[in-house]
């Protein structure tokens, strides 16, 4: 029996656990290019299909269907025979499956990277806590500049957060009764 697995085009190490960033988006392209009708909708087309689908819902899909498969007379009319009409059915189930396990796998990944950015931070921060009380020595004078451009950076980050909300402005009084003078 062999050791060797067969790899996928674009990973470079054979336990699936240790995909590279790299891999993952040349695994996800592939399986892109090898489905048909993957192409995103615009948010109006998204929007006009799914008011169209509003109109009919699920079981009134289903109960069509049926009338599909009852008159031979309603297939001709329709243009689709009742096979292939149940696989577009069918189909649009398990394409269903396919997106909840892709928006789920989304979360994991995005879940993944909070908590790495997450570390990152918390490295960041103690690297300039240790930075700064490491300037104060004259043996680590290399690091006030540094120091100073993390403080100088820091002040412009909490600059930009309280430029982007401004505090909303007082209401002005627009009564439309007149105020009475005593």
């Amino acid at each position: 029996m062999s050791d060797n697995v067969n790899n996928t085009r674009g990973t470079s190490n054979p336990d699936p656990a240790n995909l590279t960033a790299e891999a993952v988006i040349a695994q996800l392209r592939t399986m892109r290019s090898q489905i048909a009708n993957v192409a995103p909708l615009s948010k109006e087309q998204r929007k006009l299909v799914q008011r169209r689908l509003r109109v009919l819902p699920p079981p009134v899909v289903e109960a069509s269907i049926s009338v599909i498969g009852s008159s031979d007379t309603v297939a001709q009319a329709v243009g689709q025979p009742l096979g292939d009409v149940l696989q577009l059915q069918s189909d649009s189930v398990h394409w269903n499956l396919v997106a909840d396990e892709l928006r789920s796998f989304l979360k994991g990944i995005e879940g993944a990277n909070l908590l790495r950015r997450d570390q990152l931070a918390f490295i960041a921060s103690q690297a300039y806590l240790f930075g700064s009380q490491l300037a104060r020595s004259p043996v680590n004078a290399d690091l006030v500049p540094q120091v100073e451009e993390i403080k100088r950076l820091k002040t412009l980050a909490r600059r930009k957060k309280t430029t982007q909300n401004p505090p909303p402005s007082p209401a002005h009084e627009t009564s439309t009764t007149p105020k009475n003078e005593e």
